[in-house]
């Protein structure tokens, strides 16, 4: 991959109160509740969202640099890939 890219990085979701609310129910607000839901460790997360990030610039480089289709499919392919991982879904 090359080095032209600097400013861009890979984003985290955000999830607003409502969107919680539903996944963890109207109880996620107690101090309790946000304390272990704060010590859940999103580094798998991160890192392969990362992965997956490099692999979709890499991809447009391919493109914009004229490289054959094949060489774009296979960032494409390893994205798939990764989607494939099992990740725990909550935030």
């Amino acid at each position: 991959m090359t080095g032209t890219r600097g400013l861009i990085q890979p984003g985290i979701k955000c999830r607003g109160p409502e969107y919680l609310r539903i996944i963890y129910g109207p109880e996620y607000l107690v101090p309790q509740n946000l304390e272990r839901l704060r010590e859940r460790s999103l580094g798998k997360k991160r890192s392969l969202a990362q992965r997956e990030f490099a692999l979709g610039i890499e991809a447009l480089e391919r493109f914009v640099a004229g490289e054959p289709l094949h060489r774009l499919h296979e960032c494409v392919v390893g994205v798939l890939a990764m989607e494939s991982e099992p990740v725990d879904p909550r935030p």
